[in-house]
């Protein structure tokens, strides 16, 4: 049996704590680091050279972001809603990594792979029932080891790194941060005291103070519901989103402050930014209630509800996701135009909407125009309404 590993790696204390772990138990450690949008060139070069230095066996970066964009993206925003209604599930990277930890598995023969993943968290869940529905892996998961016998973990990981000569980055911080392409999270400090924000607690998004005078006006062009433009140029969907994150985060757009129910059973306080994604959701909303009749746009979200608790409970390979996302798909057919957006800081309004499929009457407008009499419109509600008149009628006092 082979005594290759790979190992989803970031080149953080967690991740770098498994290296050595591993080699000390017989493995021979395969790092791969999917590039999902989180870090710039510096950090790149930082992680492949942490790699190195801890002695990896090999060391693979993999570019994550057509992977994100095709993978989640584009049916995220199909479904058009936030899990409980406003976190636009940006941890959903870690489905991704691990698709990219089990191609490099496959390149060098082996079924076990490793994770740094802590056992007091959600993306444990996300990344075991990720490797269990792509095939018969051993998964390896160090920190939960360590946490079996320590209670004070990332003392422990910083004292093992230290006595095998490894340094170990001074980064202290404030707050815990995660960033990818889909957006950033914080928590830590006063927001897990369920305390007001400290001024500290900034990612990208600028302050009302810093927003510029001028407001912002781009335009997105969709077909078949996933965004192919962007003030008329065509470019592929993660350079898009790219894009609209730095557009956008100069306005405040898409910061929110988020209490929610975690797939184990705590409440969860972070703050969120995802400006990109807010953007994104706006505009295709905004088509998709014009172009979809009045009885899909009522159901979908009953649909998207549904597929956005799965993926962020770790149910991203479940058959009921395929099947959802087979509904939202044929919902796209006629989602095609191109979609205004207006920003003069803090939310983002679809101001203009432009399609072959708009639901438009010919010779009607609401509340302005019609090409019925009023006999007709008032048979109509009388019919509409008959139920629940012969009630009020029945039982009037």
């Amino acid at each position: 049996m082979s005594k290759d590993i790979v190992l989803a790696f970031s080149g953080g204390l967690d991740t770098s704590f498994c290296v050595p772990y591993l080699a000390e138990r017989g493995w021979n450690v395969h790092t791969v680091f999917a590039d999902t949008g989180g870090v710039d060139a510096e950090e790149r070069g930082f992680i492949e050279a942490r790699a190195a230095e801890l002695g990896v066996a090999s060391h693979r970066t993999v570019d994550g972001g057509p992977a994100i964009w095709s993978g989640f993206v584009k049916p995220f925003v199909w479904a058009g809603e936030g899990y409980q209604g406003q976190y636009p599930l940006l941890v959903s990277d870690r489905y991704l990594i691990v698709e990219a930890a089990l191609a490099r598995c496959e390149e060098l023969g082996t079924r076990a792979i490793a994770h740094g993943c802590t056992g007091m968290g959600n993306d444990q869940v996300r990344f075991d029932l990720a490797v269990k529905a792509l095939g018969n892996y051993e998964i390896i998961a160090p920190i939960r080891e360590i946490q079996k016998e320590h209670t004070e973990v990332r003392a422990y990981e910083q004292a093992y790194l230290e006595q095998r000569g490894f340094g170990v980055r001074a980064k202290q911080k404030a707050y815990t941060i995660n960033e990818n392409l889909l957006g950033l999270t914080m928590s830590g400090g006063e927001i897990d005291r369920w305390e007001a924000p400290g001024e500290g607690a900034a990612g990208w998004c600028k302050p009302r103070s810093e927003w510029p005078e001028q407001p912002l006006r781009v335009s997105i062009g969709f077909r078949n519901g996933e965004a192919v433009s962007l003030d008329g140029e065509e470019m592929p969907g993660h350079l898009m989103l790219a894009r609209l994150n730095t557009l956008f985060a100069d306005y405040g757009v898409g910061r929110g402050l988020y209490t929610g129910d975690t797939t184990i059973g705590l409440k969860g306080r972070i703050i969120y930014e995802a400006p990109g994604l807010a953007a994104l959701l706006s505009a295709h909303r905004a088509l998709e209630e014009a172009v979809l009749s009045k009885q899909q746009n009522r159901f979908k979200p009953e649909v998207a509800r549904k597929w956005v608790e799965l993926v962020y409970e770790g149910f991203f390979h479940d058959p009921l996701k395929a099947d959802l996302e087979a509904f939202l798909a044929s919902s796209q057919s006629t989602v095609n135009g191109e979609v205004v957006l207006e920003t003069h800081g803090g939310v983002v309004n679809a101001v203009a909407v432009k399609s072959p499929h708009l639901l438009q009457a010919r010779g009607a407008t609401y509340a302005q125009a019609a090409d019925w009499g009023v006999a007709e419109a008032e048979g109509f509600i009388k019919l509409f309404g008959m139920s629940s008149t012969l009630w009020a009628e029945v039982n009037r006092n």
